[in-house]
């Protein structure tokens, strides 16, 4: 099974937030592209309190995936992902990222999220939910995380996924641009059954 997550897995944690408090992960949204029609239980385990749900969790998301990504519960209901938002205070790991001006974050977001391996629907969607949210800021500085998040929220699926990709950016606004060492991102690869998800948080 091939696994990627988004950041420097051996980095060390030079920096971090301190104090961050409680904080929203998102619209963290999880695709599913199995080879076949399948009947897919997700779970989520989070180091926080769910507060949004779509389907609703209840004791995880039971649905038949198609591979065209389309979802559809027990009562026939469609759905494009599974959707879910959350508050924690875990502190996310800066000591690497990137800080991009406000002006700039489009362009930024689509070059990096397809170089990290995201496809134009996924990124797009992805833009669209956050950019509201940062092109008007003076800078912006961006992490995408690994196991910091990963460990937050552990997601199992079940049948097991032979690729998984989890892109999770923390994030900040800044006032005058601050020196970062850049990420670099392994090549991810979709092979057979494929998850991907997508999210993030806005740090004060």
């Amino acid at each position: 099974m091939k696994r990627l997550l988004t950041g420097g897995l051996a980095a060390m944690l030079v920096m971090l937030l301190p104090g961050c408090g409680d904080q929203t992960a998102a619209k963290p949204v999880i695709y599913l592209y199995p080879e076949e029609v399948t009947e897919v239980l997700a779970q989520l385990v989070y180091n926080g309190e769910l507060t949004v749900t779509y389907p609703a969790y209840e004791d995880g998301w039971a649905v038949t995936a198609h591979p065209d990504g389309t979802l559809v519960d027990a009562e026939g209901k469609e759905y494009s992902y599974l959707f879910w938002e959350g508050s924690s205070d875990t502190e996310y790991d800066f000591s690497e990222g990137f800080c991009v001006a406000g002006k700039d974050t489009a362009a930024f977001l689509q070059g990096t999220l397809a170089e990290i391996g995201l496809t134009p629907r996924e990124y797009n969607e992805f833009i669209v939910y956050w950019l509201p949210r940062m092109q008007g800021n003076a800078y912006n500085l961006i992490s995408f995380q690994s196991d910091r998040y990963t460990e937050t929220a552990r997601l199992t699926i079940e049948p097991e996924p032979d690729s998984v990709l989890r892109v999770f950016m923390a994030w900040k606004p800044l006032e005058a641009p601050q020196e970062i060492t850049p990420q670099t991102f392994a090549q991810f690869e979709r092979d057979g059954f494929t998850v991907v998800e997508w999210g993030g948080c806005e740090l004060p």
